[in-house]
């Protein structure tokens, strides 16, 4: 595993789409009411994208057909935007990505239309909660590994699983590249790549209500938990600069 040493110079180029990803999932969020769909949160974002001089980085990337994955309710990732006009007591994820001069961005939330049951409110809010819990904790010299235990250990501890099979990843010249950051420990603990000054990745909880197996729908994309209840997603893409954790998608 080769995982790249950035330049500060280059994670100002990285710093670009970051932004842009933020500003798009703003964007997303602000549009996310009753009776809106993905479609036209979907087209609205990649015309902003595109305005600002990016490129929707996941339209086409692995054959997904659209630009911002839409993942409604039971579906935690990679939900393909469509007309079905979203209803109060719903949850949406909305994950992005953006590339500018050869660097991507990506960056994801979960959010509420308008009111929302209690457990749908707690989903949103520990996965935002884990990210951030998972971001505090990093240091450089810990093991990737580690984070991936912090994070299981956090989540669980709030009464949810991990979703099994996706993880976080590093970034930077291609959209996903070297680790692979799980947020459940695989293995040991002491085991694995190392963090250092200068790596780029995206940490990126999801997680589920009873179990975290997962499974793929008919549309080859949308990924559910096998216990068929709601889950939620949160993702930042992360820098390390002068031996600390810096935030790249937020506002």
């Amino acid at each position: 595993m080769a995982i790249p040493i950035r330049k500060i110079a280059e994670i100002e180029a990285i710093k670009k789409p970051a932004k842009l990803v933020a500003q798009a999932l703003d964007l997303a969020r602000e549009m996310a009411v009753v009776g809106a769909t993905g479609i036209e949160i979907d087209k609205a974002c990649e015309e902003f994208i595109i305005k600002n001089g990016g490129r929707p980085s996941f339209k086409g990337l692995y054959g997904f057909p659209n630009s911002v994955c839409v993942s409604v309710n039971e579906v935690i990732i990679h939900g393909i935007p469509n007309n079905i006009p979203f209803k109060e007591g719903d949850i949406v994820g909305f994950d992005i990505g953006v590339e500018i001069d050869g660097w991507y961005g990506d960056a994801a939330i979960t959010t509420s239309i308008g009111k929302v049951d209690e457990i749908s409110q707690k989903l949103i809010d520990v996965s935002k909660e884990t990210l951030y819990h998972m971001i505090k904790n990093i240091k450089v010299g810990m093991r990737f590994k580690q984070l991936s235990k912090i994070a299981e250990d956090f989540i669980k501890s709030k009464g949810f699983q991990p979703l099994k099979n996706y993880s976080g990843h590093g970034i930077g010249r291609l959209p996903h590249e070297d680790p692979q950051i799980l947020n459940y420990l695989e293995g040991k603990v002491n085991q694995g790549e190392k963090i250092k000054n200068g790596m780029v990745f995206c940490l990126e909880p999801m997680i589920c209500q009873k179990t975290g197996e997962s499974a793929t729908l008919d549309d080859d994309w949308s990924v559910v938990s096998v216990d068929g209840l709601r889950g939620s997603h949160y993702e930042h893409q992360i820098a390390i600069v002068n031996n600390k954790p810096v935030i790249l998608t937020e506002i």
